[in-house]
């Protein structure tokens, strides 16, 4: 980990956007920065670092490990997003580990109380955080009823349509880039990567799905939407 002074800007960092500029730059003075090469470690799974992150370049995973070493991952977030508020609001060690997905990734440490400052002084930025918040608790109970009830062949379904709706929408389509990773995709579901290239593959031959060279099209994204709603209604 190197520091990276030079780059020390937050106008990308999504929740800050309300901020005046000056004040983003205050708060950017307050933060530690530090480069990442990817697969580097940003925080480790029930570490005592407090800091909030946030990722002003490159893209960060949120993962775990289980007992016998098996990588889970549960999300990834690009540049302009933040983690660690848990950890920062209250004082319990990390919920699970960061690591960078790319090289270059440039990550900004603000310590607890400058973040606890900040929102409780900002209302808007509170409710942003309180968003965050919910979202991740979303996400985690779907999971968690996908791993009870569906097999693995729609729980490949489910998560592909999460991808999908965070991609760049094409009239009824949506453009996934960069393609997503096949280990990537087995890790959050908890199957194979054979599973996911095979399920990818029958929904290729559907016409679901196309592969394109830099991305990865779901060519309709309400027909996949009944396929895993139809799916969890008989579940």
């Amino acid at each position: 980990m190197a520091s990276d002074a030079g780059a020390a800007s937050l106008d990308g960092i999504d929740l800050l956007r309300p901020l005046p500029p000056e004040e983003r730059a205050a708060l950017a003075r307050q933060c530690r920065w530090r480069r990442f090469q990817a697969n580097e470690q940003i925080i480790d799974h029930l570490g005592e670092t407090r800091d909030v992150i946030f990722i002003a370049a490159g893209r960060v995973r949120v993962l775990s490990h289980s007992a016998a070493g098996r990588e889970i991952s549960f999300d990834d977030v690009d540049a302009g997003g933040f983690l660690g508020e848990m950890a920062a609001i209250d004082g319990l060690p990390r919920s699970a580990s960061v690591a960078a997905v790319e090289d270059g990734t440039l990550i900004a440490f603000l310590a607890p109380k400058p973040f606890r400052d900040l929102v409780t002084g900002h209302p808007d930025l509170a409710i942003a955080v309180m968003k965050r918040l919910c979202r991740v608790v979303r996400l985690t109970t779907d999971r968690v009823m996908e791993l009870s009830t569906l097999g693995a062949n729609n729980r490949v379904h489910a998560e592909l349509l999460r991808l999908a709706k965070r991609g760049r929408a094409e009239g009824g389509a949506a453009v996934i880039a960069p393609i997503p990773v096949h280990a990537d995709i087995a890790s959050r579901v908890s199957t194979t990567r054979e599973t996911v290239a095979r399920v990818l593959s029958d929904l290729s031959r559907e016409g679901l799905v196309e592969r394109r060279p830099d991305a990865l099209v779901v060519r309709d994204v309400a027909r996949l939407e009944q396929l895993v709603e139809d799916v969890r209604g008989g579940a």
